[in-house]
């Protein structure tokens, strides 16, 4: 399973990456919206792990492209520190399946990610 982490901060992707591949996930990495569509038009993903807040395209933004020029319908779990009602309801708006706040468990990410992949 190959699973696109998008998140402007390195720390963020390696720590994401980390647990990830200790699940036995293949992960490829991007730092904004932009980077990620380029990625997503040149290869195929099972899921998508994306920040809100980058720079150039923002997490909302590079799904709403994702999900409504058809490029990929591929489940997409939306991370961020922005935890009020307004951010979630924003997120799923977009085409997120599911949304974590920061920080996040590696247990959890793990459990989500797997049903994420089971309903695809």
């Amino acid at each position: 399973m190959k699973i696109l982490v998008v998140d402007d901060a390195s720390t963020v992707r390696m720590y994401h990456r980390g647990i990830l591949e200790d699940a036995g996930f293949t992960v490829d990495e991007a730092v904004n919206g932009v980077e990620a569509l380029e990625k997503a038009l040149e290869s195929t993903f099972d899921l998508y792990v994306v920040d809100i807040n980058m720079p150039k395209m923002d997490g909302y933004q590079f799904l709403n492209q994702l999900r409504t020029e058809s490029i990929d319908q591929a489940p997409a779990l939306m991370v961020s520190t922005e935890a009020e009602p307004s951010d979630l309801a924003k997120a799923y708006t977009a085409g997120a399946n599911a949304y974590l706040v920061k920080p996040i468990r590696p247990a959890h990410l793990k459990d989500l990610l797997q049903l994420l992949a089971e309903e695809d």
